[in-house]
């Protein structure tokens, strides 16, 4: 620590250059985190899946419907504990395209008995089974529209018309929190037999199933058995661990996670050179006083230690700094909730942005450091002199 002002005061030598170093580093944390954030935004459903939980879909394509009485069917065969269907509504509020967002019917005993993840209260619960046109809110979508308990919501569906040819209403009778800070609080669940009542046309149809094993490790079997219940019927299905369901939905976008890498690796090979060079400059720079201080008794230990100290502390200023800054950033919530409702800074992100502040620095540095250390008392002090 004795040292820590000389290795300061080197790096304020050449003020504007270190400036624009610690800027590109800043810079290149901050686009870290974003991007960690993004695939976290996009690939948060992967982590939240459940081991013990199948998607039944269409075999075609999710788009297309499956009969309300596969449930049962799917729960009589063994190895199944629940069934719980869920169908796509795609809400609009206020008749306003931008005001869209994630909006399901569903069976709310199944769909709470099944997904654990979604923490209602029990009273607002009953009031859920008890209100025919009740629908729960998750705590991210209340916030956006500033609704509340009791609130009435009015919703168009392009893909749904209501019988009546007006908008559907709801009562909102329960706000959801999430059992963990990756789960989707932006979504509005609402009671099927209501939905099926309303709606003008495919009554009795739903959009796809969550199925709950008793054994996880028994998924791939299980799954093979639904399928094989349904075959050679006019609604086969495809059914399959609802990791690999969240997965193969997010890679229809493309690999999320190599080209984020590429992205990162791009950046921080970039800034890796920028550092590295201004240490190189540095050194080369003050030649004659690295030759003085040998002289005086500095070590050659003690010159490499110096010179890797300032890539280190260069680095850990400018990426410190950048981390926080992308870190505050998102603790403001997503900006674009209806796109991306799970947008946060994971904490195993910003520990491995920690350790690549310290990696960078280390590395910008040793070459310039071992050539610090290497250098001849003579001929340092002949080369300036």
């Amino acid at each position: 620590m004795k040292f820590l002002y000389l290795v300061w005061s080197n790096l304020k030598r050449k003020k504007l250059r270190t400036s624009l170093t610690l800027l590109s580093i800043f810079v290149a944390f901050i686009l870290y985190g974003l991007l960690c954030t993004i695939k976290e935004a996009f690939t948060g459903g992967i982590s939240m899946a459940g081991a013990d939980r199948l998607i039944v879909r269409h075999k075609i394509s999710l788009i297309m419907t499956l009969p309300v009485t596969y449930g049962p069917r799917m729960e009589r065969i063994a190895g199944v504990t629940k069934s719980v269907h869920t169908t796509w509504f795609n809400g609009i509020y206020k008749d306003e395209p931008k005001n869209f967002f994630g909006s399901f019917p569903t069976d709310p005993e199944g769909l709470l008995s099944i997904y654990p993840e979604i923490v209602l209260p029990q009273d607002q619960k009953q009031a859920w089974l008890t209100k025919r046109n009740g629908a729960i809110v998750g705590r991210m979508l209340v916030d956006r529209f500033k609704w509340k308990i009791g609130d009435r919501v009015s919703l168009t569906s392009p893909i749904w018309p209501n019988k009546s040819g007006g908008a559907w209403d709801f009562e909102i009778v329960g706000v959801y929190d999430g059992a963990k800070k990756n789960t989707d609080t932006s979504g509005f669940y609402f009671r099927y037999d209501y939905f099926d009542e309303g709606r003008s046309r495919g009554e009795g149809t739903v959009g796809w199933y969550g199925v709950r094993v008793q054994d996880p490790n028994r998924a791939a079997e299980i799954a093979k058995a639904i399928d094989a219940e349904f075959a050679n019927s006019p609604y086969e299905t495809k059914a399959e661990p609802e990791g690999a369901f969240a997965q193969g939905f997010i890679q229809q976008m493309g690999d999320i996670g190599t080209i984020l890498i590429a992205i990162l690796s791009a950046v921080f090979f970039t800034i890796l050179l920028v550092v590295g060079n201004t240490m190189a400059q540095s050194v080369r720079e003050r030649t004659e006083e690295l030759g003085v201080m040998k002289a005086m008794g500095f070590t050659n230990e003690l010159v490499l230690g110096l010179v890797l100290a300032e890539s280190c502390v260069i680095t850990m200023v400018g990426g410190m700094a950048g981390l926080g800054a992308a870190w505050l950033f998102t603790m403001g919530g997503s900006p674009v909730p209806q796109m991306l409702p799970v947008f946060y800074l994971p904490p195993q992100a910003l520990l491995i942005g920690v350790g690549l502040v310290f990696a960078l620095g280390f590395v910008a540095g040793i070459m310039p450091a071992i050539q610090a250390m290497r250098l001849q008392t003579a001929v340092a002090l002949r080369r300036n002199g």
